[in-house]
């Protein structure tokens, strides 16, 4: 179950690049989802993740701040607790990242890591650290359009996906673990789905796949994404090498 969070969340992972409608991320957003694991051939809830926008002034700029926040039921503690947050500061007109944080508590794997962007040089300073080990700096290049993986789960909700043609593919980089990954993401079609407390919406069925091995199957990494302009993602699935998951649309708090 290590990183259950992260490989549900990628998912979500966008088709940076297509055309885009005027279609923006504001502060004050939260969606809320019941998180499932395959347990002896049953999906059984075991936590809830929690998606946030927030506005955050600093004394040069206005930049949107992106939480994403994994935790299990507390009767699942005892079998495998985990206290996840993922942080992305983005430019709220392009949601290029500026910042990401990561505090990631897994069962007794702990370990916190820090992007900071830098456009102008085209590299991201990387500090990595886990209990009674000394901290780790790099200082890698990366491309110019390379984007943390919480960035990503809000640029597709921008994708004009009617430009897109079913079986449409799109191809990108992103920065997970100090690596940059190559990500394909396809285009299956349109589904109507019970979307939990929006009702049965029309939505963009999404597949995902990557040059890893933390994904398995042929179109078995998927998400819906409604097609109105709210761009809610209402369920997602993914399969991983030791079983299979789920992310329930659960409730939404809309800007104010």
């Amino acid at each position: 179950m290590k990183h259950v969070l992260v490989l549900g969340l990628s998912l979500a992972i966008s088709l940076l690049g297509f055309c885009q409608e005027n279609i923006t991320i504001a502060g004050g957003e939260k969606l809320v989802f019941n998180a499932s694991y395959s347990m002896s051939g049953l999906m059984t809830q075991l936590a809830q993740v929690t998606m946030e926008t927030a506005d955050i002034k600093t004394s040069s700029a206005t930049l949107l701040h992106l939480k994403c926040t994994a935790v299990t039921f507390s009767k699942w503690d005892s079998f495998f607790k985990i206290r996840d947050l993922y942080e992305s500061y983005v430019n709220p007109k392009n949601l290029k990242p500026v910042m990401h944080k990561r505090d990631i508590e897994e069962g007794t794997y702990k370990k916190q890591m820090k992007y900071v962007f830098n456009s102008k040089t085209g590299t991201v300073k990387i500090t990595s650290s886990k209990p009674n080990k000394p901290t780790k700096e790099t200082q890698p290049k990366i491309t110019p359009s390379t984007i943390d993986v919480v960035s990503l789960l809000y640029q597709v909700r921008t994708t004009d996906f009617s430009a897109i043609p079913v079986g449409g593919t799109k191809s990108f980089t992103l920065l997970f673990d100090e690596k940059e990954l190559a990500v394909n993401i396809k285009l299956l079609g349109k589904e109507v789905m019970n979307s939990g407390p929006l009702g049965k919406k029309e939505c963009y069925k999404l597949s995902v796949s990557a040059k890893t091995d933390k994904l398995k199957g042929k179109d078995q990494n998927l998400m819906w994404l409604t097609t109105d302009r709210s761009r809610m993602p209402v369920y997602m699935k993914f399969n991983i090498p030791v079983g299979t998951g789920e992310l329930i649309l659960k409730s939404v708090a809309s800007p104010k």
